[in-house]
């Protein structure tokens, strides 16, 4: 099969058939000011993608690049309203991800950072290679972790896990990832990883579209559980497929 690219540094969106790789390309790993832009714009790619993988290129990603965003930063502080416009760009590029109606799939290898966690828990589904570490250093630089991970964090690996993370800045390794929720897979290196997670896609791809979307908004329900029981009840009758009942009825 054929693979298509598109996007340019600080990411890369690669295409192989159903499947599309976003892969994160700053140099060194350390998210800058032009990288938060280049997601929702190569995500405005996907096209009729099925499954998206999202991964890094040396590690995963070493968080947010302090050096080059501080100077945009530094004068806002004081002002909420100043600072808050200037984080909108970050925000933008992880709730696009969190956003997207197909299923995203995180490959983590080499570290994981801050900026990087924050955005591999707006992932539906995490693996990471064995030389993975996790880490929310922010409490070190005098700041609170604003780029959604305190928000998502509790509810992937419970709130006194997520505290942990963020309160002492320590870092995990790959099996206390798996142990916590973080991720369900540890594999043994990056080629094993990236393996794992382009079967995994193509497994998901398989599945119907449309049920797929329907399980992952029902997932991310913010509603009650009546409600959200309701929604998931309300989708099926607008989407369920016959055909594809008939099918799985016969296997």
């Amino acid at each position: 099969m054929t693979t298509r690219a598109s996007g340019a540094a600080p990411v890369r969106l690669t295409r192989q058939g159903p499947v599309a790789t976003l892969t994160l390309t700053p140099p060194k790993g350390a998210l800058g000011p032009d990288f938060w832009p280049a997601v929702p714009a190569a995500l405005a790619g996907l096209g009729d993608a099925r499954v998206l993988i999202v991964r890094g290129e040396h590690l995963f990603s070493v968080g947010l690049d302090v050096k080059a965003t501080a100077p945009q930063l530094a004068p806002l502080i004081g002002s909420e309203a100043g600072f808050l416009n200037a984080v909108q760009a970050m925000h933008g590029a992880i709730e696009a991800l969190a956003a997207l109606p197909v299923p995203v799939i995180a490959a983590v290898h080499g570290w994981c950072i801050g900026a990087g966690l924050e955005l591999i828990s707006a992932c539906d589904l995490r693996l990471c290679s064995a030389d993975a570490r996790f880490s929310l250093p922010e409490v070190k630089l005098g700041i609170t972790a604003d780029l959604g991970g305190l928000q998502r964090l509790p509810r992937l690996i419970g709130l006194g896990r997520a505290a942990h993370l963020a309160l002492t800045a320590e870092p995990i390794d790959a099996p206390t990832a798996e142990r916590w929720g973080l991720v369900t897979e540890v594999l043994d290196t990056p080629a094993a990883l990236f393996a794992r997670a382009d079967a995994l896609a193509g497994q998901l791809a398989a599945l119907p579209a449309a049920a797929l979307e329907g399980t992952k908004r029902s997932l991310h329900d913010p509603a009650p559980h009546h409600e959200a029981m309701l929604g998931a009840v309300r989708w099926n009758a607008r989407h369920m497929s016959v055909q594809a009942l008939a099918a799985a009825l016969k296997k």
